[in-house]
C-alpha cells in the first residue's frame, strides 16, 4: 500500500470518531523506510486545524529525530517565505514534540490535553511499567505511580469527553533500548482499561517482526479492533531502488544465508552493498557514488567501541540537526566523514550513502553471530536475551539506513591487541563474503 492510501484511511477514522463522538487508536506498520514517520507528519500537518478545535501532534521519543525535523521546518520557513528563524523554530516545536515533555505535562494536571490526535513514532518503544514508574516516581516525586508509557498516553487522551484519536507508528525488529515495552503493553492497557476504544490494526500486525513470540489473536483478544489493510506500507521509500533492502538485512541477520544470497543478487545491480576492510577504502567509496548534495556519512553500533582505532568513536556524540543537515563545507556535518552516528542517532533517519563500522561486539561464530558488550577493558558475552535482541536490532537499524546504498568496514584484527584479534573480525567478514556481498 502507498502512503496516500495509508493517510486517506487514517483521515476517514478521525472523521468517523469526530462524527460518531468515538475514541479511536490506529496501528500503522511498514517495513523498514516505508515512510511511517512521514505518514505522521503528513497526518499531524493535515489535521493541525486550530479554528476547528482539531489540534493534531506528532510525537516522538526519539531526540534527534525531534531535532532534526524541527530544525528542517524552521530552515524551510525561513528561508522560503522569510519567517524569523526563532519564529519558525517556536512553530515547528508546537507542531512536532518530544513525547516526554507532552508526557510530563499531563503528570500535574486533570484535564485533557488541546491536542485531539496524537501521533506517536515508534510506538513500540514505549516505556514498560517498571521503567515508567521507576522515572516518575524517582525522577519527577509522583507518588504511587505504577502505569506503562502506553497506559499513560491513552489515559491523557482519555479525558476528552467527546473525542480522540491515537496514531501509533510500529516499526518491526526496531527496539534497541532497555525498558522499551513492544506492543503488548498498548494492548494490555485496552483490554484492562480502555475496552470503549476502537482498535484498527492492519493484516501484517501478527508478523513476527511486530508481535514476536505473541500472535495477534493474543494481542486483541476481547477488544473491538478492525482490520484495515491501508495501514500497513509495504514498500520502502528509503532504499527507492529496491524494496528487498530489509528482506535482505533480516535474511543477514538470521543467518538464512541461501535468502540472504538470493536477495543480494536481486539488489547488486540497483543498490549497491559492498564490504572492505579499509576504512580509508570505505571513505573514498561513498564519495565515488555520491553525486551533487547527496549525503554521506559513517555509522556505526554504540557498542562499537573498538572502532576507536580506525576513526570510528561511538563516545562522542553527535550534533544531529548539525550532521544531517549542513552541508558539505561544515566540519559538522556527516560529509566530512569525522563524526560518527549511532543507532540511537540515526534511527528513524536517513542518508543517501553509509558506511557501516561493524565491530566485534556482533561477531560472526561456530556459524551464528554471538553478542558481546566491550566493559572496562575486555568483551564480555551478552547472556539476556533481551540485551540480545536490542544488540541485533542496532545492526538492524544501521544496515536500513541508507537510501542508495552503504560499504561494510569490518577491520582486521591485530593479534598484539588482545581486544583485537583476528579471529573476532574475520569469520564476520567470510560470513558476508559467503552470501555474495563483494569486496571493494
Amino acid at each position: 500500500m502507498n502512503l496516500n492510501s495509508t493517510t486517506e484511511a487514517i483521515n476517514r477514522i478521525i472523521d468517523e470518531s469526530k462524527r460518531n463522538q468515538k475514541k479511536s487508536i490506529c496501528f500503522i506498520t511498514g517495513v523498514p523506510g516505508a515512510g511511517k514517520t512521514l505518514a505522521g507528519l503528513n497526518i499531524a500537518n493535515q489535521r493541525h486545524k486550530f479554528d476547528e478545535n482539531e489540534h493534531a501532534v506528532f510525537l516522538s521519543g526519539n531526540q534527534p529525530l525531534v531535532d532534526v525535523l524541527q530544525e528542517a521546518l524552521a530552515r524551510d520557513e525561513n528561508e522560503r517565505i522569510g519567517v524569523k528563524k526563532k519564529e519558525a523554530q517556536n512553530k515547528a516545536k508546537a507542531f512536532i514534540q518530544i513525547i516526554h515533555h507532552f508526557r510530563d505535562d499531563a503528570i500535574t494536571v486533570n484535564t485533557a490535553p488541546v491536542e485531539k490526535v496524537a501521533i506517536f513514532d515508534e510506538a513500540q518503544r514505549a516505556w514498560d511499567e517498571p521503567s515508567l514508574t521507576n522515572f516518575m516516581t524517582r525522577k519527577k516525586s509522583v507518588p504511587n505511580f505504577n502505569m506503562s508509557e502506553p497506559e499513560f498516553l491513552i489515559s491523557i487522551m482519555d479525558r476528552h469527553p467527546d473525542w480522540a484519536v491515537i496514531i501509533c507508528l510500529v516499526g518491526g525488529g526496531q527496539e534497541i533500548n532497555t525498558g522499551e515495552a513492544g506492543l503488548q503493553e498498548w494492548f494490555d492497557a485496552l483490554r484492562s482499561k480502555y475496552s470503549n476504544w476502537d482498535i484498527y490494526i492492519s493484516d501484517k500486525l501478527g508478523d513476527s517482526e511486530y508481535v514476536g513470540s505473541s500472535t495477534v489473536e493474543k494481542l486483541v483478544k476481547g477488544l473491538n479492533y478492525n482490520i484495515v489493510d491501508e495501514l500497513h506500507l509495504a514498500v520502502s521509500l528509503r532504499s527507492f531502488r529496491s524494496e528487498k533492502v530489509s528482506e535482505f538485512v533480516k535474511a543477514l541477520l538470521d543467518v538464512d544465508k541461501d535468502n540472504a544470497r538470493d536477495l543480494y543478487r536481486a539488489l547488486e545491480t540497483d543498490y549497491p552493498i559492498v564490504l572492505t576492510r579499509d576504512i580509508g577504502k570505505a571513505k573514498a567509496w561513498v564519495k565515488t557514488q555520491a553525486r551533487g548534495t547527496e549525503r554521506y556519512g559513517v555509522t556505526a553500533s554504540s557498542g562499537a567501541k573498538r572502532l576507536r582505532r580506525f576513526g570510528i568513536w561511538v563516545q562522542s556524540k553527535v550534533e544531529a540537526k548539525n550532521w544531517f543537515l549542513n552541508d558539505q563545507n561544515d566540519v559538522r556535518s556527516s560529509y566530512f566523514l569525522e563524526e560518527t552516528a549511532t543507532e540511537f542517532d540515526i534511527q528513524g533517519l536517513e542518508l543517501d550513502w553509509t558506511i557501516i563500522g561493524w565491530d566485534a561486539n556482533f561477531r560472526f561464530e561456530n556459524g551464528g553471530f554471538s553478542y558481546y558488550s566491550f566493559k572496562g577493558a575486555r568483551w564480555q558475552r551478552v547472556h539476556s536475551e533481551t540485551d540480545k535482541k536490542y544488540l541485533k536490532n542496532a545492526y538492524r537499524v544501521l544496515l536500513t539506513r541508507a537510501r542508495q546504498g552503504f560499504i561494510i568496514f569490518i577491520p582486521h584484527g591485530d593479534e598484539s591487541d588482545y581486544t583485537r584479534p583476528n579471529a573476532f573480525y574475520d569469520d564476520t567478514y567470510y560470513y558476508l563474503k559467503s552470501i555474495g556481498v563483494k569486496e571493494v
